[in-house]
């Protein structure tokens, strides 16, 4: 078989573990910052459901996160499955949320109490502390950590195949069934770059956030 014609089957493949990272981040960082605020929240009741959710899904394997979620609502209520993606998507995103959420916590709860009594002695409103005070200096603090969830999150899409989403892995052991073994390593080039982007992008963001010194 024609090498470009393997590499380009194994290019659009990726393409699809490229969907679930954008698709992941999309969701997952509003959803994570959102179940942040609900883990510092004043009322308990609520705090200690979020607590709990984070502590399940951060407990249990992604894979088997994914199983559920795809085969759940037909085991469970009869019900029809999920489309392929769409419970790649769901999973993923609730899994991801979940992991952000902690790094959003420590960021915002690291952010010294005395900048945001100065705020509200200028007359600042609290959702005015948190954009124009809190925001820049958490999104300085949380970089790092989040560079390595992004990292991991691209490496995780290939789980997806667990429920057979034709992503990259998929499609290099579909060439492995045909004796053709070096596709299946040749994945590892396409992580490889995605990871070297995005090690420079985060580099590149880093130093752009560097006037802020915390």
């Amino acid at each position: 078989m024609n090498i470009s014609v393997i590499f380009s089957s194994l290019a659009v493949s990726f393409g699809i573990n490229f969907k679930i990272f954008i698709i992941t981040l999309l969701l997952a960082l509003p959803f994570g910052l959102l179940i942040s605020f609900g883990a510092m929240s004043r009322f308990r009741p609520l705090r200690y459901l979020i607590k709990t959710l984070v502590w399940v899904i951060r407990g249990t394997p992604l894979m088997l996160q994914i199983i559920v979620i795809f085969y759940g609502p037909g085991l469970l209520w009869d019900g029809d499955l999920l489309p392929r993606l769409t419970a790649t998507y769901v999973a993923f995103s609730v899994n991801y949320a979940c992991y952000f959420s902690e790094i959003f916590r420590g960021g915002i709860q690291s952010i010294p109490r005395g900048q945001y009594e100065a705020g509200q002695v200028l007359g600042m409103t609290k959702s005015q502390i948190f954009f124009k005070v809190t925001l820049l200096q958490v999104i300085k603090r949380v970089i790092p950590p989040m560079g390595n969830e992004f990292m991991t999150l691209i490496k995780d899409t290939a789980l997806a195949n667990i429920i057979a989403t034709k992503e990259i892995i998929m499609m290099s052991k579909e060439f492995a069934t045909k004796g053709l073994i070096w596709p299946l390593f040749s994945t590892a080039l396409f992580f490889l770059a995605f990871c070297g982007i995005l090690t420079l992008l985060f580099n590149w963001l880093e130093k752009k956030m560097d006037y802020f010194r915390v």
